[in-house]
């Protein structure tokens, strides 16, 4: 049984003492009201991550940064390495976000040193994939997805491959209030799945989490989580207010 997964990433958004706060809200409704089947994370910025660990009961929710090192340790002024991230406790690193992809100019040579570096600190990779509107429209978003699974996690053992978590984000849809439909999320997903049978069989197919990742809120959480290849959800901005992330966690 894949595991069904509900993640929030904060991006550049709460100080300290904000994301302390909102990290207490979101444990205290987990606690009270939370399925207790859903695996909960949350992705915060660097400046958190030790004071987050500490605010949360982590048997039940789970700690993220948002990126990490290409490199291990050096002179890399300003970077923050996956052996680092490991030391706050936390337990996963977000890679590839689109984001990071159209700001940062990260490419897949890139994340395929941050994949290893992040595999080798025993941290859960939450990898991120997904189209432009341009791609979107000219409907050619299989065959770009694809050759993103190609140059990155499908390059890692089946072993390695199985410890990750995959986050589609159509990129058009993060952070326009637009969502892609139910039936374009689970085609999509659908597609995802089969690309990683064809490539390590149907049993690690089965088995990985493929996340949404565009503009899910309480609203639609629950038709997206009802499709059979959409596992939960990598959640922007109504992981923000813990009241809007717990409808979310409770949506399927």
């Amino acid at each position: 049984m894949r595991k069904k997964i509900v993640a929030g990433n904060w991006k550049c958004n709460t100080n300290l003492q904000e994301g302390i706060e909102l990290a207490k809200a979101v444990d205290a409704v987990v606690a009270s009201e939370g399925a207790d089947d859903v695996v909960v994370v949350l992705g915060t910025p660097f400046t958190h991550l030790t004071k987050v660990v500490e605010s949360v009961n982590t048997e039940r929710i789970g700690v993220s940064a948002q990126n990490c090192a290409a490199e291990a340790k050096g002179a890399f002024t300003g970077e923050v390495s996956a052996e680092m991230v490991k030391s706050t406790g936390a337990e996963y690193v977000i890679l590839g976000h689109s984001e990071r992809r159209e700001y940062y100019g990260e490419t897949s040579e890139t994340l395929n040193k941050k994949l290893a570096l992040t595999l080798e600190n025993g941290l859960t990779p939450i990898y991120c994939c997904g189209e432009p509107l341009e791609i979107r429209e000219a409907e050619t978003q299989n065959e770009f997805v694809k050759k993103q699974l190609e140059e990155t996690i499908f390059t890692l053992s089946p072993d390695d491959f199985k410890k990750l978590i995959i986050a589609y984000e159509p990129i058009w849809a993060i952070g326009t209030g637009k969502t892609a439909t139910s039936e374009q999320a689970q085609e999509i997903h659908a597609f995802i799945r089969s690309t990683i049978a064809e490539k390590f069989g149907e049993e690690i197919a089965e088995g990985v989490s493929i996340l949404y990742g565009g503009s899910c809120k309480p609203s639609n959480a629950k038709e997206l989580f009802a499709n059979k290849d959409v596992d939960g959800g990598l959640i922007g901005g109504a992981s923000l207010k813990a009241e809007d992330f717990l409808g979310i966690i409770n949506g399927f």
